[in-house]
């Protein structure tokens, strides 16, 4: 609940987009409608190629259907996922922006336990972090296994993560990338196409007038 002395979300639009590799299916829906995410899993089913398949295309579309949807529950900047030729979904990718008006973004040392805190699940062992800098700006990197509690809180399911806090230059947001997935033994394989994809991210904050100016920061 906000109360009168709460600081008010920061109002920073920008555009964000990836060079994404074959496999990677952008999610991001503008309602966050069931329609809708039926809509997108129809036109992205259709392309797919049937001899690939290990599994029927109807389980694809119920999955990519049931997947846009939830990771568009909290309207991210932009949902994705990892589907391989088989058709299963190996990972979820979701980029969103923080920030406050008038309350200053954290710095690399202050983001680290911020990236770290998980409402439903803990950390365990201990994390990779390294300092990137990526096309959006310089970041942090930080890479862990979680524990997940289940429903009505009996058992846990390991998953794994990786969080890219990225600092923008020309902008007071904060963006963070998550990117979770649960086969541990394919964790090389996701973490490359996860480092990858960050790699080709590019912020574009939107001025009045619709002229806009790429956040670059460099190269990686």
């Amino acid at each position: 609940m906000t109360t009168p002395d709460d600081p008010a979300p920061l109002d920073e639009t920008f555009e964000c987009t990836f060079e994404f590799q074959p496999g990677w299916i952008d999610l991001t829906l503008r309602d966050g409608t069931k329609a809708e995410a039926k809509e997108l899993a129809t036109e992205v089913v259709n392309r797919l190629n049937p001899l690939g398949l290990q599994i029927e295309k109807s389980a694809v579309f119920d999955d990519m259907v049931e997947r846009a949807v939830d990771l568009n529950d909290g309207t991210p900047t932009l949902a994705a996922a990892y589907y391989s030729e088989a058709g299963e979904a190996l990972a979820n990718l979701m980029v969103d922006s923080y920030g406050d008006e008038g309350v200053p973004r954290p710095d690399r040392g202050e983001v680290v336990p911020l990236l770290l805190q998980w409402g439903n699940a803990e950390v365990t062992g201990t994390p990779q972090i390294a300092h990137l800098e990526l096309a959006a700006g310089p970041a942090v990197r930080i890479q862990a296994t979680l524990k997940i509690k289940r429903i009505l809180g009996f058992g846990r399911k390991l998953t794994e993560f990786i969080k890219y806090a990225v600092f923008p230059p020309g902008m007071e947001s904060l963006i963070v990338v998550t990117v979770t997935w649960e086969k541990i033994a394919l964790t090389e394989q996701i973490t490359e196409l996860a480092d990858e994809a960050v790699r080709t991210m590019r912020i574009t904050p939107l001025l009045t007038g619709d002229v806009s100016t790429p956040a670059d920061g460099g190269a990686a």
